[in-house]
C-alpha cells in the first residue's frame, strides 16, 4: 500500500445550476452569422470551431429540412423529442473557446501538473514511446478513427497488428492462446477469477479463489469488488501457508514478479492447486519475461498483466492494454476478443475476429463477464514496440533495467539498509536502517523530483526502475539512499546479488522469432510497415462509418493534442496529489459540464469502458439500496431490445434479470412493465433502458416509465450509449433516470481506436453519489465529501483512462452551449434525411407518431423474395462502394442500424445513400432474373484489386460494375478491400491466433491448416 495523502480540492457543488433562458434556434447567433452565406470559404468567423465539427453548412441544413418537411431544427426537435422531457433552456457551460484559446488554456492547466521521475512501480512504469509510433499510430487518424474489426475485409491491417500483439503475448508468457487485449491489469485479474469460476465443474459448494497477498493492491481491490456478487469467496494470504486442498477452490493467483519485486518459483503450489482441480493464474510483466522463465513453463493455466511499459505512456493511469493468455483447453473460455487466421473466398490468408459467437460470454441468465471492448489502439502501440525492438532489443532494455536495479540494491546494502534475500527483476523493497535515514530519503527524493513508493510498514519504501533510467538518475537514487555513486559501484559490482542471470529463474526459451519481429529494425522499415497496414483499413479518413449506437463522429485534432503533452502523458496514477493539480482542475471542470449536460449531480470517471460503467452504476444502486435497508431488492428489468452487456452487467451485480417485452413499434411495453413491477414489487431493484431506444426513437412514455419504477421503490438505469441524441435537448437526470453511463468515446469525441480505448463514466443523482466507486490506493476526488461510502473499485486507476479525458473536456469547451445543442439537432436531422431518402427503397422499421426517428434508424433488409441476399451481403457490397457497413443484425436480426452523426456533411451522406440505393437496384436485378441468383455482384462482394485486375474474369457481370458501380467511384477515390470475403466458419473450426508461418501466403500453400502446424 502507498502512504499517500491526497490533497483535496474544495468541496464539490453537486447541485446542477439551473438556467431560465430559452435556447436559441439553429443556428445560434454566432453560427447564423458564420453560415449565412452557405459557403464555407467565405465564413467570417475563422475561429468558430463548431462549423468545423458540424458537417452540413447553413444551406445544406435548410435543404435537408425542406426535404423532410419541417421549417427549422427546433421544429424537428419538437416533433422528435417528447414534449414532457424536452428541455430548451441553455446549457450552463462556458462560452465557446477558439482552438487557439483552448491551446493556451491547456498549457496553463498542464503547467499545474508536476512531472517527477517515477519509481513507484505497482504496474506503471515510464517508457520511451518510439517517435515513429507516436507519429504513425497514436497521432494518426488512420489508426485512431477506425472501428472494431467486425467487417474483416476492410480491417486487415489493424487485425494483423493485433495478431502481432497476440503472438507477442503468447511468446512472452509461454501460453498458446492470447486475446487482443483487455481494459487494464486489475480488470484482467477479475476476469481471471471469473474464468476460474466458470471452469469449476461442481458448484454445490461456495467457490473459493486464493490471492497471494503480494499481488498489486489495485488488482486485489477489483477482484474483491467483482467477487462480491459473483458468489466467489476470495481468500487473501501467504502462498507458502495456504491450504491448496481447500474444498471448493476454483483458482489461485500469484504475481510474478510480485508486488514487492520478488521473483518466486511457484511450481509446487501450482501443482497443489491443480491437483485440487483448480486453475492457476499468474499476473506478470512483459519486460521481465524477456529474462525470467515464462509462466507457461511453470504450468500456469492463465497469465495476464499490463502491456503499458511496451511503449505506452503512463497517462495518469490509462488507457493501457492488458494482455491475457491461457492454455489451449481454455481457448473457448478466454474473455474478450481474439483475432484469428482464416481463409477468404479466393483461398487467400485472412484475419477475422474468431469465435465471435461466444464473444464476451454475454448470456442473459449466466453471464460472468460483460467485456464488449478492448484497448486495440494501445495494443497496437505495444505490438509495434515489440516489432521495432525485436527480441534482442527488448532483452537489452530489460538487461539495462535489471542491471540498474542491481546497482541500486548494492548501494542500499552498502548504506546499511535492508533488502530481503531472493531474486528480483526491476523492483526493490527497502527498509531503512533507522527512521532518520528514512525521513532524509523522502526529503531528498522530493528535492530531486523523484517519486518512490511508500509502504505502510515503518521506514520502508519501494523503488521500481524502467527503461528511461540513466546513469544520472541512478546517481540521484543512490544519493537519496545515502549510498555511493554509480561511478564507484559500476566497476566494483561483480556478482549481482538477487540478479536473474545464471539462476534457475533465467529464461532459456526463445521468443519473438517470427519474421515480423525481426524484419523492421530501422525506422524506415517500421514506418513502411505501419503504413502498409494502415492502407488495408477503412477509417473515418476515408469515408463515413454510419454505425448505429456507435457514434463514429469527428475526433478533432485540437481535442486530441493534450494527450501528447508530457504534463498529461507522463504522470503516475499514484503520484502525490500536489503534483497532479492540473488533472484535478480539468477533471473537476469536465465533471461539472457533464453534470450540467445530463442533469445528474455527480460523476465518476473510473470506469474505463461503457460496460464497466454499466456495472459500476448498478453496483452504486445496490450499495444505496443496501444502505437504506433494501438489500433484498435484486430484480433488474431489462427490455428484450437491450444491449447484450445490460443483462450481463446485471448478472455480475448479483441481480436476477427479468425480461420486459417491447411492442411492434419498438417501444417498451408499459403494460408489461407495470405487470412485472407488480409481480416483483418486493424485490424490484431497477430497470435498465436505453434512451433514445435501441430502435432509434424517443419513446413518449419514458417519464411515465421512470415514475412507475420509482413508485415501486426501484431505480432507473439509463444506458447513455445514445446520449448523442440528447445533449442540449433533454437531460436524463431531469426526466427520471437515476444513473447513466456515458460513452465518452462516442458522444464526447474520444476516438474509437479500432476497438478501444473507451471511457464509460457514470452520472448519478445525489442519493447515489456517496456510493460512487472509490480506490484503495489513491481515492478519487469525487469521493471527497461527507458521507461517502464507495461500493468498491472497478478499474486499476482512480480515474480509469485519465489521459483521454482532456479530449471530451476540450470538445465541450470548444463547442459551448449553442453548438452542443446544434450538434444534437443536426445529428437528428441527418438521420431523418437519410431515412427519407432511403424509404422508397428499403422499409424503415421504427419512427414516432410524427414520422421521425432519433439520431439513428433501422433499415429492414429481411425480405428480398427470389434472392438469397441477406444483411451481410449488403454490408460486404458497401465495401465496394468505399463504405464500412452500418451495424448489422442488431437490435433486429438481418437489419441495418444507421447513424450518420452530425459531423458528416450532405455530400457524404448522399454518397452513402446513393450506394445503398444502387445496391437495392442490384438486388432488384436478381429478383427480376437479369442477374444470377448466386453468381451476382452482391453475393460475390467485396471485390479485391487482385480479382478485378486478374487475367481471368469468369463472372457474368463486368469488372466496372463490380469495382466502379457509381460515377464518383473513380480510380483515384477507390478504396480496395484487402481481401475477398472471409470464411467465418473455417476460422471458428480452425482456431489459430498467432502470426501464421511466413510461407502461408494463401491457405492452399499450407499442407495443413495453420491450426495443425
Amino acid at each position: 500500500m502507498l502512504r499517500l495523502t491526497l490533497k483535496r480540492l474544495p468541496s464539490w457543488n453537486l447541485n446542477v445550476v439551473q438556467t431560465c433562458q430559452k435556447s436559441s434556434s439553429w443556428p445560434s447567433t454566432k453560427l447564423t452569422s458564420s453560415l449565412s452565406s452557405g459557403k464555407r470559404d467565405t465564413l467570417p468567423v475563422i475561429e468558430d470551431f463548431s462549423r468545423r465539427h458540424i458537417g452540413p453548412n447553413k444551406a445544406e441544413v435548410e435543404e435537408m429540412l425542406k426535404y423532410i418537411g419541417v421549417e427549422s431544427l427546433d421544429e424537428l426537435t419538437r416533433k422528435t423529442v417528447p414534449e414532457d422531457i424536452l428541455d430548451e433552456r441553455d446549457l450552463n457551460v462556458s462560452e465557446p473557446m477558439s482552438e487557439l484559446e483552448l491551446a493556451r488554456r491547456v498549457n496553463k492547466i498542464a503547467a499545474k501538473n508536476k512531472v517527477f521521475r517515477n519509481y513507484i512501480g505497482m504496474g506503471y512504469y515510464d517508457s520511451k514511446v518510439p517517435p515513429p509510433i507516436v507519429r504513425n499510430i497514436l497521432e494518426n487518424p488512420g489508426w485512431y478513427t477506425s472501428y472494431t474489426p467486425y467487417q474483416a475485409e476492410i480491417a486487415q491491417g489493424r487485425m494483423e497488428s493485433l495478431i502481432n500483439f497476440q503472438t507477442m503475448v503468447s511468446d512472452m508468457t509461454g501460453l498458446p492462446i492470447a486475446n487482443a487485449s483487455l481494459l487494464d491489469e486489475a480488470t484482467a485479474a477479475a476476469e481471471a477469477m471469473a474464468l476460474c469460476y466458470r471452469n469449476m465443474k461442481k458448484k454445490k459448494v461456495v467457490p473459493k479463489f486464493f490471492v497471494d497477498r503480494a499481488v498489486f493492491p489495485q488488482s486485489l481491490a477489483v477482484i474483491l469488488t467483482r467477487a462480491k456478487y459473483l458468489g466467489v469467496k476470495v481468500i487473501v494470504g501467504d502462498y507458502k501457508t495456504f491450504d491448496y486442498a481447500t474444498k471448493g477452490l476454483c483458482g489461485v493467483l500469484f504475481q510474478y514478479p510480485n508486488s514487492d519485486g520478488k521473483v518466486i518459483d511457484y511450481t509446487e503450489y501450482i501443482q497443489a492447486a491443480q491437483e485440487n482441480k483448480a486453475l492457476a493464474a499468474c499476473a506478470t510483466d512483459l519486460l521481465a519475461l524477456t529474462m525470467i522463465k515464462p509462466p507457461g513453463e511453470y504450468g500456469f493455466d492463465i497469465a495476464f498483466g499490463s502491456a503499458q511499459r511496451f511503449g505506452v505512456p503512463l497517462g495518469y493511469g490509462g488507457p493501457h492494454a492488458a494482455f491475457f493468455s491461457v492454455k489451449k483447453n481454455l481457448q473457448r473460455s478466454i474473455p474478450g476478443r481474439i483475432i484469428g487466421v482464416t481463409k477468404d473466398a479466393e483461398d487467400g490468408l485472412a484475419y477475422r475476429l474468431t469465435l465471435q459467437t461466444r464473444e464476451q460470454h454475454i448470456k442473459r441468465n449466466k453471464a460472468t463477464s460483460n467485456i464488449c471492448t478492448s484497448q486495440a489502439l494501445l495494443a497496437n502501440m505495444a505490438a509495434m514496440y515489440a516489432v521495432y525492438h525485436g527480441a534482442e532489443g527488448l532483452y537489452s532494455i530489460a538487461e539495462k533495467v535489471h542491471y540498474s536495479t542491481c546497482i541500486v540494491a548494492e548501494g542500499a546494502r552498502r548504506a546499511g539498509h535492508h533488502i530481503d534475500e531472493g531474486a528480483f527483476f526491476d523492483t526493490l523493497k527497502i527498509t531503512f536502517r533507522n527512521e532518520q535515514a528514512y525521513d532524509d530519503a523522502l526529503l531528498n527524493a522530493s528535492i530531486r523530483h523523484i517519486n518512490i513508493r511508500q509502504y505502510e510498514e515503518p521506514n520502508t519504501v519501494g523503488i521500481s526502475l524502467d527503461e528511461t533510467v540513466t546513469s544520472e538518475d541512478l546517481d540521484d537514487l543512490l544519493f537519496v539512499l545515502g549510498a555511493p555513486s554509480v561511478a564507484n559501484l559500476w566497476q566494483q559490482l561483480k556478482p549481482k546479488e538477487g540478479g536473474i542471470l545464471r539462476t534457475p529463474f533465467e529464461r532459456t526459451s526463445k521468443f519473438l522469432t517470427h519474421p515480423t519481429f525481426t524484419n523492421h529494425r530501422s525506422e524506415h522499415q517500421l514506418t513502411r510497415y505501419m503504413r502498409y497496414l494502415e492502407k488495408k483499413d477503412v477509417s473515418l479518413v476515408h469515408s463515413m462509418i454510419p454505425l448505429g449506437s456507435c457514434t463514429m463522429k469527428l475526433n478533432a485534432t485540437s481535442e486530441l493534442t493534450p494527450i501528447s503533452k508530457p504534463e498529461f502523458a507522463n504522470l503516475h496514477p499514484f503520484a502525490p496529489a500536489y503534483q497532479t493539480q492540473g488533472y484535478f482542475e480539468l477533471i473537476k471542470e469536465l465533471h461539472d459540464d457533464l453534470c450540467e449536460v445530463t442533469g445528474y449531480d455527480a460523476v465518476s470517471f473510473q470506469p474505463n469502458s461503457g460496460a464497466q460503467g454499466e456495472y459500476a452504476g448498478l453496483m452504486a444502486i445496490r450499495a444505496y439500496q443496501h444502505d437504506v435497508g433494501q438489500g433484498h431488492r435484486d430484480v433488474c428489468l431489462v427490455p428484450v431490445s437491450a444491449h447484450g452487456t445490460n443483462p450481463a452487467s446485471a448478472q455480475m451485480a448479483g441481480m436476477t434479470v427479468v425480461v420486459v417485452k417491447t411492442m411492434p413499434n419498438g417501444e417498451i411495453d408499459m403494460a408489461d412493465v407495470k405487470e412485472k413491477c407488480e409481480k416483483y414489487k418486493k424485490n424490484l431493484s431497477c430497470i435498465m433502458i436505453t434512451y433514445p431506444s435501441t430502435y432509434g426513437v424517443f419513446e413518449p412514455s419514458v417519464r411515465e416509465l421512470c415514475e412507475t419504477i420509482h413508485d415501486y421503490g426501484g431505480q432507473v438505469y439509463l444506458d447513455g450509449a445514445n446520449m448523442n441524441a440528447m445533449v442540449g435537448v433533454c437531460k436524463p437526470g431531469k426526466f427520471g433516470a437515476d444513473v447513466s453511463h456515458l460513452n465518452l468515446h462516442k458522444t464526447f469525441c474520444i476516438p474509437h481506436g479500432g476497438g478501444g480505448p473507451g471511457v464509460g463514466p457514470i452520472g448519478v443523482k445525489a442519493h447515489l453519489a456517496p456510493f460512487l466507486p472509490g480506490h484503495d490506493v489513491q481515492p478519487p476526488i469525487e469521493t471527497d465529501y461527507p458521507g461517502a461510502r464507495p461500493f468498491g473499485q472497478v478499474s486499476a486507476a482512480p480515474y480509469g483512462s485519465a489521459l483521454i479525458l482532456p479530449i471530451s473536456w476540450a470538445y465541450i469547451k470548444l463547442m459551448g452551449a449553442d453548438a452542443l445543442r446544434s450538434a444534437t439537432q443536426v445529428a437528428i436531422l441527418n438521420a431523418n434525411y437519410m431515412a427519407k431518402r432511403l424509404e422508397e427503397h428499403y422499409p424503415i422499421m421504427f419512427r414516432n407518431d410524427n414520422g421521425f426517428c432519433a439520431h439513428e434508424f433501422i433499415l429492414d433488409t429481411r425480405n428480398f423474395p427470389g434472392t438469397t441476399v441477406g444483411v451481410m451481403d449488403i454490408a460486404k457490397r458497401l465495401q465496394d462502394y468505399g463504405f464500412h457497413g452500418p451495424t448489422t443484425s442488431w437490435p433486429v436480426v438481418n437489419t441495418l442500424m444507421i447513424e450518420p452523426t452530425e459531423s458528416e456533411d450532405k455530400a457524404e451522406i448522399d454518397r452513402f445513400c446513393d450506394a445503398l440505393i444502387s445496391i437495392r437496384q442490384e438486388i432488384q436485378e436478381i429478383q427480376d432474373g437479369t442477374a444470377d441468383i448466386d453468381m451476382n455482384v452482391v453475393k460475390n462482394s467485396p471485390h479485391t484489386m487482385e480479382a478485378i485486375t486478374g487475367d481471368i474474369w469468369d463472372r457474368p457481370y463486368s469488372r466496372k460494375k463490380a469495382a466502379f458501380p457509381l460515377p464518383w467511384l473513380t480510380s483515384s477515390k477507390k478504396i480496395w478491400p484487402a481481401c475477398a470475403r472471409v470464411d467465418d466458419a473455417y476460422g471458428d473450426q480452425h482456431v489459430f491466433c498467432t502470426c501464421p508461418p511466413i510461407e502461408a501466403y494463401s491457405i492452399s500453400d499450407l499442407e495443413t491448416p495453420p491450426v495443425l502446424q
